[in-house]
């Protein structure tokens, strides 16, 4: 018998487990790297969620960023983020490469971004912030595929304490 959201679909981290393990072990890298900061890594998250369309992830990534003394008016700006003030250039040209990995064009990124990124990012930092990136990407198509209601692991990932219900 297979456990199900809300009688929709079912619970791919109950019958991948091991999969579920690996997935969350590069998360947990890219999180715990010194590398790259908490903030920006959150920001990378919520706007490749965005794209993507993950109401999981979404939510999810916008309570951690308030348990994380994330401005709330930052948060409402990741969609808007180009015409937006309220973000540095390191954020800018993180979203930008969040947005080119996640729209992948057929010709990749472009030379002007790479510049901007390599003027913004050190090697290590560059790569932790791409593997970020995809890492965030395959969480999505997986919370899409199987539409893993916003929410339910709350209280499991302390997020209940985020005050966003």
């Amino acid at each position: 018998m297979s456990t199900t959201h809300a009688g929709t679909r079912l619970d791919y981290a109950e019958h991948a487990p091991e999969l579920v393990k690996k997935l969350q072990a590069l998360s947990m890298a890219t999180t715990h790297s010194d590398r790259l900061e908490s903030k920006l890594s959150l920001l990378v998250d919520i706007r490749a969620s965005q794209i993507n369309g993950c109401a999981f992830c979404v939510d999810m990534h916008v309570k951690e960023a308030k348990l994380h003394s994330e401005r709330e008016l930052r948060l409402h700006h990741v969609a808007i983020w180009r015409e937006s003030p309220l973000f540095d250039a390191r954020e800018r040209a993180a979203l930008a490469l969040t947005e080119a990995l996640t729209r992948m064009a057929p010709t990749g990124i472009s030379d002007e971004l790479y510049a901007e990124l390599r003027a913004q990012f050190s090697d290590a930092e560059l790569s932790t912030l791409a593997f970020r990136v995809a890492n965030i990407n395959a969480w999505n198509r997986l919370n899409v595929a199987f539409r893993t209601p916003p929410g339910i692991r709350d209280k499991a990932f302390g997020l209940d304490k985020a005050g966003l219900a």
